[in-house]
């Protein structure tokens, strides 16, 4: 199993589904949120809104969320933790393209990283619209 204490501060990201339900809104329809977060301190460097009828954001805003989180750290961790099965397309080759390793593991094992950020965001978006 996998734990923030085995890691040194960007030594690894996770990217992962923020959200556990669409976030729906009036004016621009439902989205998934995709976060990256650095392992060690399990801090969201970046986040971007994913239509939902997309399975990875696009390769232009998977750029951006890298230069984000990039820029947040000033480095690139070596290695991209991401579920099995996610991601494996546009973020994957992204990460790829700029050096990192990406790792595929069962979502079970990046609970003890990504867990309470998505009990707070589900806590803080349960039941709202956003009307943008």
């Amino acid at each position: 199993m996998l734990n923030p204490n085995q890691f040194n501060v960007n030594e690894a990201w996770i990217a992962f589904w923020l959200n556990e339900a669409p976030i729906r809104t009036e004016q621009d329809g439902s989205f998934n949120v995709i976060a990256l977060m650095d392992a060690a301190s399990c801090f969201i460097l970046a986040t971007a809104f994913v239509p939902i009828d997309k399975s990875e954001p696009s390769k232009l805003e998977t750029r951006r969320l890298f230069k984000t989180a990039r820029e947040h750290k000033r480095a690139l961790p070596t290695t991209l933790f991401v579920p099995a099965g996610a991601f494996q397309d546009i973020v994957a080759v992204e990460a790829e393209r700029q050096g990192l390793s990406v790792v595929p593991v069962h979502e079970s094992q990046l609970l003890a990283f990504i867990g309470e950020a998505r009990e707070s965001f589900r806590d803080h978006f349960e039941g709202r619209v956003s009307e943008q």
